[in-house]
C-alpha cells in the first residue's frame, strides 16, 4: 500500500514531467493539469475534506502573488524600464568594454551577475534579467536561458539574503553559521563545475575552455572561497552576495588576459559611449536594489524591525496543523526592486507614461507565468496538507535505509522542482532529512544540508524557472525544447550529489 501511495503522491509531478516532455504543453497548461490531479488525488485517495483542499489552494495561491509574483514582475520591468531609457545599452556597453569574447561575457553576465541578483534578490530574478541581458547582446534566447538556469542553480541553496538557509536553520533548532559552512561545502565541487559546464556550452564543447580555462576556474573558486568563510564565520545571509561580487571582480581583472578568438566574438553593431556619471545611472536601479535589500535585511536589526510591524500574519488553511503565513507589505524583495526601479527611471529621465507602458508590456509578457507560479505553488500546498508529500518522504526512507543519503538530494531537488523554490523545499523536507539523520545516526549537518545540495539541481529543471526564463526572453511555447536542454545538466549534478551525499555520511 506505501508502495501504491508513492505513486500516486508523484503523480502531479510525472505528469508535470510528461506533459512538458512527451506532450510538449507550455508549462502552464502542464502545472494547470498537476494543480486538478492533486485536487483529485487529496480528496479521494488522502481524504482531505473538500473546504480544506480549496482552502490549502488558496494558501498556495496568494504565497505564488506575494512574495513571488511580484518579485518576478518587478525584475522583469526594471530591465525593461532600463531598456526603455538606454540604461541597459551603457551596461551591455561597460560589460562588452571588459570583453567581447561570448564565453567570458556567460561568465560575467550568467554566472557572476546573476549570481548576485540570486543573492539580493531571488525568486527569479537571476534568470530573468541575466537571460534578457545575453538576449539583448545577440544571444540565441534559448541558449541565453540554458546557461542562466545552470548558474542559478548553486546559488538558489542560499537565495535571497539567505533566506533558504536561515528558515532551514530555524526550522529545526540548528545553527546558522554551521549550517551555512556545511552547505557552501558540499556546493563547492558544483560551484566550480558550473561555469566551466556554461562555457563548454558556449563553445559546443570542451574545445570551448581553450584559452578561458584559468578564468573559468577563478571565477568559480572566487566565488566559493568567500562563500565558505561568510557561512562559517558570518552566516547565511550574504555568502552569495559577497561570493558573486568577488567572483564578477577577480572574473574583470583576469578579462584583458583573455586572447582574442575570432570564433567567440560578439558584432557589437554600436557601442553606447558612457562616462563614470552615465554609468552609474545605468547602474542605479541595481545599486538601489543592493542597498536597500541589504539595510532592510536582517543584518541591519533596527530597520528590519520596524518594518516587520507593516505586516499581516494568516491561518488560511482549515485543516489540522495549519501554517500560518505573514505577508509582509513593505520589506519584501518586489516592493524595494520596484522602488529601485521607478527611482533609477526618473534619474535615467523616465516620463509616467514610459512607467505605464513598461507596466502594461510586463504584465502581457508574464501572464503564463503567473498562471504556472499559481498552479504550482497551489499543488504544492495541497501536496504537503494532505499527505502526499509525507508518503513520498516515509516509503524512500523505509525502502532505502542505510542508502538514503544517496537519495536525500532527490529530496531536496523534488521540493524545489514542484515549488520551485528553495525555502519551499526545506520547509517541505528539511524536518524528514533531519529525522532520517537521527534514525541513521548521521551528523544532521551533514544530511540537512543534502537537501539545500538537491534544491541546485531542483531550480534548474523546475518548471516555474523554464516559465520565468522563456517569459524574460519572449520565448513562449519552447518549454518541451529548453526543458530537454537543460534536464541532462540537472540529472548529472543530481547523480554527482548522491555519490557526494553518501561518500560524506560515512565520514560525518
Amino acid at each position: 500500500m506505501s508502495f501504491i501511495l508513492f505513486i500516486l503522491g508523484l503523480a502531479p509531478i510525472i505528469w508535470l514531467a510528461f506533459a512538458l516532455l512527451k506532450m510538449k504543453w507550455p508549462t502552464f497548461k502542464a502545472a494547470i493539469g498537476s494543480f486538478l490531479i492533486s485536487v483529485i488525488l487529496a480528496v479521494l485517495v488522502w481524504h482531505l475534506p473538500v473546504i480544506d483542499t480549496a482552502t490549502a489552494a488558496l494558501e498556495g495561491t496568494l504565497m505564488a502573488i506575494w512574495p513571488i509574483i511580484i518579485v518576478i514582475i518587478a525584475a522583469v520591468f526594471t530591465y525593461r524600464l532600463s531598456l526603455r531609457t538606454g540604461g541597459m545599452d551603457v551596461i551591455k556597453s561597460m560589460i562588452t568594454s571588459f570583453s567581447t569574447d561570448k564565453r567570458v561575457l556567460v561568465l560575467l553576465i550568467a554566472w557572476c551577475f546573476g549570481g548576485f541578483m540570486e543573492g539580493m534578490a531571488g525568486f527569479g530574478t537571476a534568470v530573468a534579467i541575466p537571460a534578457s541581458m545575453l538576449v539583448s547582446l545577440g544571444f540565441d534566447p534559448l541558449f541565453s536561458c540554458l546557461v542562466c538556469l545552470i548558474a542559478n542553480g548553486t546559488p538558489t541553496a542560499f537565495g535571497s539574503i539567505g533566506i533558504p538557509t536561515v528558515t532551514l536553520a530555524n526550522l529545526l533548532s540548528l545553527e546558522n553559521t554551521s549550517l551555512s559552512f556545511m552547505t557552501a561545502l558540499q556546493l563547492t565541487p558544483f560551484i566550480i563545475l558550473s561555469p566551466i559546464l556554461m562555457v563548454m556550452i558556449t563553445g559546443n564543447g570542451i574545445k570551448g575552455l581553450k584559452g578561458v580555462l584559468p578564468i573559468t576556474l577563478m571565477s568559480g573558486i572566487a566565488f566559493v572561497i568567500p562563500e565558505i568563510l561568510i557561512g562559517k564565520f558570518v552566516g547565511a545571509e550574504l555568502a552569495v552576495v559577497v561570493g558573486s561580487v568577488v567572483s564578477l571582480a577577480v572574473t574583470i581583472l583576469m578579462a584583458k588576459s583573455v586572447k582574442k578568438d575570432p570564433a567567440y566574438e560578439v558584432a557589437i553593431e554600436t557601442q553606447e559611449k558612457f562616462d563614470g556619471k552615465k554609468a552609474l545611472l545605468a547602474w542605479s536601479p541595481f545599486i538601489m536594489i543592493f542597498v536597500f535589500l541589504l539595510l532592510t535585511s536582517k543584518l541591519v536589526s533596527p530597520v528590519n524591525t520596524f518594518l516587520a510591524q507593516f505586516a499581516t500574519s494568516l491561518t488560511i488553511f482549515t485543516g489540522e496543523n495549519p501554517n500560518t503565513i505573514t505577508f509582509a507589505w513593505i520589506n519584501t524583495p518586489g516592493v524595494w526592486i520596484f522602488l529601485s526601479a521607478m527611482i533609477g527611471g526618473l534619474l535615467q529621465g523616465a516620463k509616467m507614461e514610459d512607467f505605464v507602458i513598461v507596466l502594461k508590456e510586463t504584465f502581457v509578457q508574464m501572464k503564463e507565468t503567473m498562471i504556472t507560479m499559481i498552479s504550482v505553488l497551489a499543488c504544492a500546498k495541497i501536496m504537503g496538507y494532505s499527505g502526499m508529500i509525507s508518503s513520498i518522504a516515509s516509503f524512500a526512507i523505509g525502502t532505502t535505509g542505510s542508502f538514503y543519503p544517496l537519495f536525500a538530494p532527490w529530496i531536496g531537488g523534488l521540493g524545489t522542482f514542484v515549488t520551485g523554490s528553495g525555502t519551499n523545499s526545506g520547509v517541505l523536507f528539511g524536518a524528514v532529512q533531519s529525522s532520517a539523520a537521527n534514525t541513521l545516526q548521521i551528523d544532521p549537518y551533514w544530511m540537512v544540508s543534502l537537501n539545500s545540495l538537491g534544491v541546485a539541481a531542483g531550480k534548474m529543471l523546475s518548471p516555474q524557472s523554464l516559465a520565468i526564463a522563456l517569459s524574460s526572453v519572449n520565448a513562449k511555447g519552447e518549454d518541451a525544447k529548453l526543458m530537454a536542454r537543460v534536464m541532462p545538466y540537472g540529472l548529472l549534478f543530481l547523480v554527482l550529489m548522491s555519490i557526494l551525499g553518501f561518500v560524506g555520511a560515512q565520514i560525518f
